[in-house]
């Protein structure tokens, strides 16, 4: 018998980890799966054959998609062309939205079932996708309990699986033995330093990190700055702004959740990342910039009352978010030097993550994924 044919989308960092887990635990069920479409280095590493690289394709807002169309159309045509000249047996779908759902469409087309994991945000903008998602998907597989009702509402059946960086956030150092790889010293505070894992992220948001990072140590001398370069980026995206600062700062590359562990506190930009820091319990302050047509319209579009994840699950608002014209070195520095200085401030911020963390549910979420991508082919 041929081997199951899976075309399996990640467009984007986050989805690039959450493809892999789903990937490996897959083959540990079914080692003859046969995985391929868009993904990164992690999914490559697991044995999915990447027609296109997850790195060509993070961009966000409507400027920077524009910009970024011919590389994204030919992506889709690629792919398109196999959903209907050479049908998969699965189509899985991982988050990335207004790519993934258009996918969605041509396999409809041509009949292939769809599996979606990692929802759109249909509760944050846009809730009348979930319309169009009830036509087009088979199944969702979502990572946030207060999800499911969006979509049982309009017949989708849905499955909470859990959410996949519970089990995947997990140091591989102690504190002591991830200071002394990165050399950083235990007599003084490290600030943790996330840009973004896209290009056009580290393009905006770099220099306004390294910004902030100048005005803090200036008030505090002792303090050391970390950067975790993301797996879709390379240093020399990263060495140029670098060059031009004047503070130092430590590059790790690979090992994102060491680095979280040894930080005292972090400047993160808005994105799955934020999820891991708060997993980890450390306080943050989490900022963002993008085109000012792209927020004009996001603020007329978005539903909800916060933009980290965290402040999402935690229905409050538990780390501080200073977006677009707010995202201001001087008002970043501030927000951090308190999370520095004011001890309780900081307890209640990491009590705030506890409580984030516990809606999160249980471990196991890949696993649960692989079983539902059985029952389809099946």
């Amino acid at each position: 018998m041929a081997s199951k044919r899976i075309m399996i989308i990640a467009g984007e960092a986050s989805g690039d980890l959450h493809g892999s887990a789903l990937v490996r635990e897959s083959l540990v069920i079914d080692p003859a799966l046969h995985f391929f479409g868009i993904g990164g280095a992690l999914m490559r590493a697991e044995g999915v054959e990447t027609l296109v690289d997850a790195r060509e394709m993070a961009v966000v807002g409507l400027v920077e998609v524009a910009a970024h169309f011919p590389t994204i159309y030919r992506a889709f045509w690629k792919m398109e062309r196999i959903l209907l000249d050479s049908p998969p047996d699965l189509l899985i779908l991982i988050d990335y939205p207004d790519f993934n759902l258009r996918l969605a469409k041509v396999a409809k087309k041509a009949g292939v079932q769809v599996l979606y994991y990692i929802s759109p945000q249909v509760w944050a903008w846009r809730v009348g996708r979930v319309k169009k998602i009830a036509r087009l998907v088979d199944r969702m597989a979502v990572v946030f309990p207060f999800e499911v009702p969006f979509y049982q509402k309009e017949g989708v059946p849905v499955s909470f699986v859990g959410h996949p960086l519970v089990d995947s956030v997990r140091p591989t150092m102690s504190i002591d033995e991830a200071r002394q790889a990165f050399r950083i010293d235990s007599g003084r505070r490290t600030v943790g330093l996330f840009p973004g894992s896209r290009k056009q992220e580290i393009r905006t948001h770099l220099p306004l990190l390294l910004q902030s990072a100048t005005i803090l140590k200036e008030r505090f001398p002792d303090l050391q700055f970390i950067l975790p370069l993301a797996s879709s980026l390379e240093r020399a995206d990263i060495a140029p702004y670098l060059d031009a600062s004047d503070v130092a700062v430590s590059i790790v590359e690979g090992m994102g959740h060491d680095v979280i562990q040894v930080c005292d506190a972090i400047i993160s930009v808005s994105g799955t990342v934020t999820l891991e820091i708060a997993l980890l319990g450390v306080p943050m302050v989490i900022i963002y910039k993008v085109s000012p047509l792209t927020f004009m319209v996001a603020k007329r579009l978005i539903r909800v009352d916060h933009v980290g994840i965290c402040n999402i699950v935690a229905d409050k608002r538990v780390v501080r978010e200073l977006i677009q014209h707010e995202a201001e070195p001087r008002l970043i520095a501030d927000e951090i030097a308190r999370i520095l200085t004011d001890s309780s401030y900081g307890e209640e911020i990491r009590q705030g993550l506890a409580l984030m963390r516990n809606r999160l549910g249980d471990g196991g979420c890949s696993s649960r994924v692989a079983w539902i991508v059985q029952e389809m082919l099946a």
